[in-house]
């Protein structure tokens, strides 16, 4: 069925000029509020459907103007020329905010086909899979899940093997900004800290028993590289946690977070059998003195979140074919859902390279690093120390580790805890540019790590600098902060008119 924008009598009413469509780009860049006037034309039409901005852009929302359609395959209208720039107002057909989170939180994922897996998954034979699933072996595991599977690679949208539709969006809308400046360059708060290009993050998830007395192996692996990394530990039902055990995590620099209740896939199936288990997945998370929390199986509901007692949630995936549940929050750069900070699953994860996809290589992972570093964004992994004890799993394993630590030692992406990254995002999003005569300067909790960028034009395509002369009380990073280039080739014939 297609949503197509009906007479006005029908129409939801939308302010015109309502200031809110600006909210979660100044969240996005932090820049300063009088760069940015994005407002809504025309009321919206009621149906949600799915849209082009510009010829491989997919968004999902209202429109003012336009035909949606209900699945992201097949010929989406493309409103991008419905898109324009008046003196210094950016008018769109949509509100940026409602596409940008109904793709954060997976809205458009309730109108998609949902798959034989998602089926199976609320099906009365789901609670007797789980429960045999730690007894049955891999090869019959694998199997069943390339049976579910199949298809997935025919799926358009979310774009697999990294979608980066968000942050692709706000570098649209950062264009159109710079051209209702008069061309005039943006400053804005850099994503991460030091002035460098991304940010890495490995996370390990502890299935079994055998997983959990292989982590000591794993943490010397590791730190082999002088790479710390998390560890998500099911706190029942699964293996016994002593506190000996955490204290040697803790001791050794390691992060310790809470991996569900028990695994056994049923937490978000009833809201009342839900609140009384985050009840013991809360306690569990202050006896391991955990900032952090992710589900088994990446299952989730984001509206039932504001029960979790945690700083942090990493159970959201960036694209989600190749998981039980699909959809995919379409961006690698956390954010917010409520007080909680998502980090997103951006890699693809071992259990899924090694078993369903069959590769023993890091060829998969090498492509979604280096798309990750083209967007400044976030390349975060799930490795689980059960997949590690097998030696070929454990040799691909450790030339991530050295693909990861060259590129830290190139200066091309920060290496950090969970926790760290948890904080930094935090701090900068209470940061604030502060005019000083011709110059900015940064207010704010830990702005000495923190660099001012601008964003300017170069023909069509936005390009993203850093700042070389910081302000006196603000420390020169070392090594020299690089230069970071967005091409988005789908500025490139920019119709936005001015």
């Amino acid at each position: 069925m297609e949503g197509q924008c009906p007479g006005n009598d029908r129409w939801k009413f939308a302010a015109l000029g309502s200031r809110q469509m600006e909210r979660l780009f100044l969240e996005y860049f932090h820049c300063p509020p009088t760069y940015v006037d994005l407002r809504l034309r025309a009321d919206v039409a009621p149906s949600s459907g799915f849209f082009r901005f510009g010829p491989d852009l997919i968004c999902y929302g209202q429109l003012s103007s336009g035909r949606t359609q209900r699945k992201p395959s097949g010929t989406l209208e493309d409103v991008f020329s419905r898109a324009h720039v008046e003196k210094s107002t950016v008018y769109l057909p949509f509100d940026l905010d409602e596409v940008i989170e109904n793709l954060r939180y997976e809205r458009y994922s309730v109108v998609t086909p949902k798959p034989v897996l998602r089926s199976f998954a609320r099906s009365a034979g789901r609670k007797t899979y789980y429960a045999v699933r730690p007894l049955l072996p891999i090869s019959v595991r694998k199997h069943l899940q390339r049976a579910a599977l199949r298809g997935w690679d025919k799926k358009q949208f979310p774009n697999w093997p990294v979608d980066h539709t968000v942050d692709r969006l706000f570098d649209q809308m950062m264009s159109s900004v710079i051209r209702a400046n008069s061309g005039e360059r943006v400053p804005f708060i850099w994503f991460w800290p030091d002035g460098l290009p991304s940010c890495s993050i490995m996370t390990h998830d502890v299935e079994t028993a055998a997983g959990r007395d292989f982590c000591e192996t794993v943490m010397d692996l590791d730190d082999s590289f002088g790479l710390k990394s998390s560890f998500q530990l099911i706190p029942e039902g699964r293996y016994e946690l002593t506190e000996d055990f955490l204290e040697v995590l803790r001791r050794r620099g390691f992060e310790i977070n809470v991996h569900d209740l028990n695994h056994d896939g049923n937490l978000f199936q009833d809201r009342e059998e839900f609140l009384r288990r985050v009840a013991r997945i809360n306690a569990y998370g202050k006896r391991f003195q955990a900032a952090g929390y992710r589900s088994g199986v990446l299952y989730r509901n984001l509206d039932w979140y504001d029960a979790f007692d945690y700083s942090y949630d990493m159970s959201v995936p960036n694209v989600g074919h190749l998981d039980p549940q699909p959809g995919g929050c379409c961006t690698a750069k956390p954010y917010f859902i409520g007080n909680i900070l998502e980090i997103p699953v951006v890699a693809t994860q071992d259990y899924t390279l090694f078993h369903i996809l069959g590769q023993y290589s890091i060829d998969l992972w090498e492509r979604q690093i280096e798309s990750t570093l083209d967007h400044n964004g976030l390349i975060s992994f799930i490795v689980h120390p059960d997949y590690l004890i097998e030696k070929r799993g454990r040799d691909v394993y450790v030339e991530l580790l050295a693909c990861l630590a060259r590129r830290r030692d190139q200066s091309k992406t920060w290496f950090a805890l969970p926790r760290e990254l948890n904080d930094w995002w935090r701090n900068r999003n209470e940061m604030r540019l502060v005019k000083e005569g011709a110059s900015w300067r940064i207010d704010g909790r830990n702005k000495h790590r923190a660099r001012i960028a601008y964003a300017s034009l170069e023909g069509n395509r936005v390009v993203y600098t850093l700042e070389k002369e910081f302000h006196p009380h603000v420390p020169p990073a070392a090594p020299a902060a690089p230069t970071s280039r967005h091409p988005p080739h789908h500025l490139e014939g920019c119709c936005i008119s001015t």
